[in-house]
């Protein structure tokens, strides 16, 4: 990874910080985009301090004039793009009768739309360099999750665009990873919206027994280095959940009903 060029988004907080801790530590040149103009700037100028070559954009990936000047900005500092990770990410807990038509549409704009924009810019410059394109998704990408309609709905829709990339672009030897992290220690819950379009505000799942960001940041950089097409992380609630729903999809269904109506205030059942 030493001297490549890679674009964050959502780089200010959890998994987007951790990789770009975990790219500097590898010798990249980063990108690094989020709304936080100030958080941003902050951590510009540490990552400079340590030697690590760095911009700092800041980009609201929903709005695809955003996504088009990072672009610009990225091309215009390095001469080139590596690699593009599309992490920026927005979630909800709240079930669909109850969810406003717009907290749908501000997950879609974000979490889907955020990764086309982004990719659509970044993709003459990384079919030249022969990169990779990556997408942070969930578990919630393969299956259903009940009360996260609209989390599940923008990570499924990318999964479908990113599988449809990397199968146009087979003989252009572009690399498309799509990653699951499974449940982390992150910001991500905390910003979640309800049904209202609110922020949840505390989490409620016990963030010390889940992977930190850190390591998943690690997991993710191995991948993109060895190539991989997907990268499933923890077993029960990622690969065992992704063959339960090939093998036995009614159990799971089952399952992750009672999976999530564990959840402290769940909305299963209210």
């Amino acid at each position: 990874m030493q001297n490549k060029v890679v674009i964050i988004t959502g780089a200010s907080s959890g998994i987007g910080l951790a990789l770009a801790n975990e790219f500097a530590q590898r010798g990249s040149k980063l990108v690094l985009a989020a709304r936080s103009a100030d958080k941003l700037k902050e951590i510009e100028t540490e990552f400079i301090a340590k030697g690590t070559e760095v911009i700092s954009v800041p980009t609201d990936v929903s709005k695809e004039d955003d996504c088009k000047n990072l672009i610009s900005k990225a091309v215009e500092k390095f001469s080139g793009i590596d690699i593009l990770i599309n992490n920026a990410g927005l979630s909800m807990r709240s079930l669909f009768k109850d969810t406003d038509i717009a907290v749908l549409q501000q997950l879609m704009d974000v979490n889907f739309w955020g990764t086309v924009y982004c990719t659509k810019y970044a993709l003459p410059y990384l079919l030249e360099s022969q990169g990779s394109v990556t997408g942070i998704s969930s578990i919630a990408g393969f299956i259903g999750l009940p009360a996260r309609t609209g989390y599940s709905a923008s990570k499924f829709a990318m999964h479908g665009f990113l599988e449809t990339l990397r199968v146009e672009n087979l003989k252009n030897n572009l690399h498309v990873l799509i990653a699951a992290p499974g449940f982390t220690a992150s910001n991500i819950r905390k910003t979640a919206l309800t049904g209202d379009g609110s922020q949840q505000g505390e989490t409620p799942r016990k963030e010390d027994k889940m992977m930190s960001a850190e390591e998943v940041a690690k997991h993710v950089a191995n991948a993109i280095k060895k190539r991989k097409s997907t990268l499933i992380l923890t077993f029960v609630e990622g690969k065992l959940t992704v063959w339960l729903k090939k093998w036995m999809p009614r159990l799971l269904d089952k399952l992750a009903y009672n999976h999530m109506a564990k959840e402290p205030d769940s909305p299963l059942n209210q």
